[in-house]
């Protein structure tokens, strides 16, 4: 599988153990960056990580900065992506399995190297359920006017 891979400054030395990683794996893996240690914009990475995914360059994605947060939050402003902010193996595969993720964010400070790999890997070995899942999915990529589309609760 092709899988691009991006980070900030703080997020670098598990962006480089997870790429040795992917690659031991058989994974073809792009590197987005950044190369080092000096203090770079988290957005700059994630929109650049979505824009590779929106174009079909490569079928997943992995990114990563202190918390991962900020950039999950940039990835998941381009519409055709869907990118999942995981801590562990289970919320990494219900994001494939439910959400159809395409790309999924970690935080290096908030998780070690041992279980952003346990994330990965349950991430890449999943499937997308579809059936009613689906059409979720599908409004993730066109949302509505709230107002539109939500029946009042009775």
């Amino acid at each position: 599988m092709r899988i691009a891979i991006a980070s900030d400054h703080a997020a670098i030395e598990l962006k480089t153990a997870l790429r040795e990683w992917l690659i031991e794996e058989g994974h073809e893996v792009a590197d987005l960056g950044p190369d080092g240690p000096e203090s770079v914009d988290y957005p700059d990475y994630g929109y650049r990580l979505a824009e590779v995914i929106a174009e079909g360059t490569a079928e997943r994605g992995v990114a990563l900065c202190g918390s991962g947060i900020g950039i999950s939050m940039a990835v998941n402003r381009n519409a055709a992506v869907r990118c999942a902010l995981v801590s562990e193996p289970l919320s990494a595969a219900l994001a494939r399995e439910h959400n159809d993720a395409n790309v999924i964010a970690m935080g290096a400070r908030l998780i070690g190297r041992d279980m952003a790999v346990a994330c990965l890997e349950s991430f890449l070995a999943g499937d997308f359920a579809g059936g009613r899942h689906q059409r979720r999915v599908d409004k993730l990529g066109a949302p509505p006017f709230l107002s539109d589309r939500i029946e009042p609760h009775q």
